[in-house]
């Protein structure tokens, strides 16, 4: 290995690139390893210290042939504090700071060709040192840093296109993924919707009644919910409405509504009193399902004389607007299906006149705001507002003027009852 001490950057750089020259290696090679010396060297040497330049041909054990190059720098120099592995062409440090390159030659290089060493490079010619060839070989570098520039530009813009397409394809099946889950649940809304409407009770044709329903569930994912209702005439004549409002929402609540109305209607047809049916339901289901949980409010109505009786479970009470634009809630106090001791305390006897319209609702029309004081009271401006109006419209507009400001999403009931006096 032969050495060279250097106190200019234009002469190491010379150096290196005439062995790197001689030694046959590829452009881009060259330019790599003589930007990576100057750059370790040139605080060493711009501080007026100079630098070490080893060089020499070694022979692995596998028969290939590298070059290596070391640069040995004072010790405490600037130069020091370049990472290696963050040079243009990687390099690694000795123990004594010397930073070493070892680059593997091409076979061309290794054979029957004398290669000029540092001491060969000070005897050359003056024209093979001139600024001239150092310029044609700059020149080489060049040509070889672009041309590898323009192939990495090349494979970029095709990679480029490649990720394009990819992404584009990528986009088209996440729209189609969409677009097939909106086609799901657009079926799957239609079918529990089906479903739900198939289990409400056909529409109630009394003389002297008017009936009307509106309910909308939390959401349109879930159109089934536990609001449900059951209306038929008892065989004195009388007509028998159930509103239940099961704990939760989704299908297992409206199983669980579902079961709370048919005992219900069950117990009514066999002729209980109203006042002990709330506690009878919970009796009858409790030994079948502890987890049942409901709310439910029961009003019977007499048309020939309008008496109407209430018996309440946890419900909200019921209102009644009168012909002369008053309206009361009627309030039945009492605990719901799955409740510590179920059952109405009493019911709750009231006279309805001709044209007067009675509206059972569940909790999601009054708390949408979160303030069933407010929403009751809300609720009962509505209904004496819209009283006059048909009776199929009542409902709807009353959820229209209670839920344009939804603070708490939960399923809606209302029914209208009119007593026409017919």
């Amino acid at each position: 290995m032969t050495r060279e001490t250097f106190r200019t950057l234009t002469a190491l750089r010379h150096t290196v690139r005439s062995i790197a020259l001689g030694h046959r290696l590829p452009a881009d090679d060259r330019a790599r390893l003589v930007l990576s010396l100057s750059e370790v060297a040139a605080p060493v040497l711009g501080g007026g210290r100079p630098v070490t330049l080893l060089s020499g041909r070694e022979t692995g054990e596998d028969g290939a042939h590298r070059l290596t190059l070391a640069l040995r720098l004072p010790q405490q120099s600037a130069g020091a504090d370049v990472v290696p592995d963050r040079l243009p062409l990687r390099a690694r440090t000795r123990p004594d700071g010397t930073v070493v390159w070892d680059l593997p030659l091409p076979p061309t290089g290794a054979h029957g060709h004398p290669v000029p060493t540092i001491g060969q490079q000070a005897s050359r010619s003056a024209a093979a040192q001139s600024s001239e060839a150092d310029i044609a070989l700059l020149e080489e570098e060049l040509r070889a840093a672009l041309a590898r520039a323009d192939a990495l530009a090349d494979e970029h813009r095709m990679l480029k296109h490649e990720l394009a397409e990819t992404n584009s394809g990528v986009l088209a099946l996440y729209v189609q993924l969409e677009e097939r889950d909106e086609q799901l649940r657009t079926a799957h809304g239609r079918t529990l919707r089906a479903l739900e409407d198939a289990l409400r009770p056909r529409p109630l044709h009394v003389d002297g009644l008017e009936l009307a329903v509106h309910y909308a569930p939390a959401s349109d994912e879930a159109p089934t919910g536990g609001d449900l209702y059951d209306w038929f005439t008892l065989p004195d004549g009388t007509v028998h409405i159930t509103v239940v409002d099961a704990l939760g929402h989704g299908i297992t609540s409206t199983r669980t509504a579902l079961t709370v109305t048919h005992a219900v209607r069950t117990l009514a047809l066999e002729g209980h009193p109203l006042e002990s049916i709330v506690a009878r339901t919970d009796s009858v289901l409790a030994p079948f399902d502890q987890s049942v949980m409901a709310t439910l409010l029961l009003a019977r109505l007499n048309l020939a004389d309008g008496q109407l009786t209430l018996a309440n479970g946890s419900h909200p009470p019921a209102l009644l607007a009168h012909g002369d634009g008053t309206a009361s809630y009627l309030e039945v106090r009492g605990r719901g299906i799955g409740f510590p001791m179920p059952g109405s305390d009493r019911v709750l006897t009231a006279t309805m006149e001709p044209d007067d319209v009675l509206l059972l609702y569940t909790d999601g029309l009054t708390e949408s705001r979160r303030d069933p004081c407010e929403g009751e009271a809300r609720l009962k401006e509505a209904l004496c507002r819209h009283r006059a109006r048909p009776t199929e419209q009542i409902p709807g507009l009353l959820a229209e003027d209670l839920l344009s400001d939804v603070l708490h999403q939960d399923d809606t009931l209302a029914i209208a009852v009119r007593r026409t006096g017919a």
